[in-house]
């Protein structure tokens, strides 16, 4: 009972992932949890906006960035809040017509999307990099400008071409008129709608190569940026041949909002902040509260 409660309150996972770790039942896992509260081993607390905002504040002084918003939320309603904040995000850019988007993919991209953007007419959708060799539907990233111009009612504009080409198709499709214009917006981009990458976990990380050394210090990645804990980028073969929106250009993008949640992204969203490729943090109160832990030295 200890060990479900710690694993899904302390370390952030989901009961599905407590279920596998223990080998139970996930019913088992609810049991558990349930009994947890009821003998008082664990104390639900639900946090004042005030207190919500604290940790925010801090969370973005302790991190360097512009913005943090920090969701207290259930499982249930985790996605919806999330959204809500990103939604309030872009409202406060005074976006319009002729303003550009760029989306992100991953899981939680692929949530916050589904739940729904804001309507602002005529702006510009656009990827931040071209198709990844997964199947999976949280790497469809054309797919998810799709759905965001139009639940914001803007243009959708679509990348069709592969994230890491050899340097002879990249060479041609630098040639292409629909290439260059998505090309031409991504030094344009006014927002950015990002996901972290845990380098430990993820399972795109197959077609690239660090050297020992590299790969040891490798955290995570923002459109398949690599950087260590301090946010230092790692270069690895092949990275001059992205088909990505370029870290320096996520520098100077006014508003990067990264988007992440649970304890393994910890030292990613660290890294990421520290790299400032992000500008942004939009994530939930356990995760915040976890990230001041590790950034005051408490864990």
């Amino acid at each position: 009972m200890h060990t479900a409660a710690k694993l899904y309150y302390l370390e952030g996972l989901s009961q599905v992932e407590v279920s596998r770790k223990l080998q139970i039942s996930t019913a088992s896992v609810s049991r558990l949890l349930a009994r947890a509260r009821e003998e008082a081993i664990v104390r639900i607390h639900v946090a004042e906006l005030d207190e919500i905002d604290e940790i925010g504040d801090r969370l973005r002084s302790a991190l360097g960035l512009v913005d943090v918003r920090v969701v207290e939320t259930s499982d249930s309603g985790a996605v919806a809040a999330l959204s809500s904040q990103i939604s309030l995000l872009l409202k406060s850019r005074e976006l319009s017509a002729g303003s550009v988007v760029a989306i992100g993919w991953g899981r939680t991209i692929q949530a916050v999307i589904a739940a729904g953007l804001p309507k602002i007419p005529g702006v510009t959708i656009v990827p931040t990099m071209g198709g990844l060799d997964e199947t999976a539907s949280h790497f469809q990233i054309n797919e998810f400008v799709r759905i965001a111009a139009e639940q914001m009612q803007g243009q959708a504009c679509f990348l069709h071409a592969p994230s890491l080409p050899s340097p002879e198709l990249r060479a041609v499709l630098l040639r292409d008129r629909a290439t260059s214009r998505i090309l031409d917006l991504w030094p344009k981009i006014d927002v950015a709608i990002l996901g972290i990458g845990d380098f430990q976990n993820a399972s795109t990380n197959r077609d690239i190569v660090f050297g020992r050394h590299e790969s040891e210090r490798v955290v995570g990645d923002v459109v398949r940026h690599y950087f260590d804990a301090a946010g230092h980028e790692i270069d690895w073969p092949g990275h001059a041949d992205l088909m990505a929106v370029s870290a320096g250009q996520l520098r100077r993008t006014p508003l990067s909002i990264a988007v992440a949640t649970g304890s393994e992204k910890l030292r990613a969203i660290i890294g990421a902040a520290r790299s400032k490729m992000i500008n942004a943090l939009v994530t939930d109160a356990r995760t915040a509260r976890l990230l001041l832990d590790e950034l005051e030295g408490r864990l």
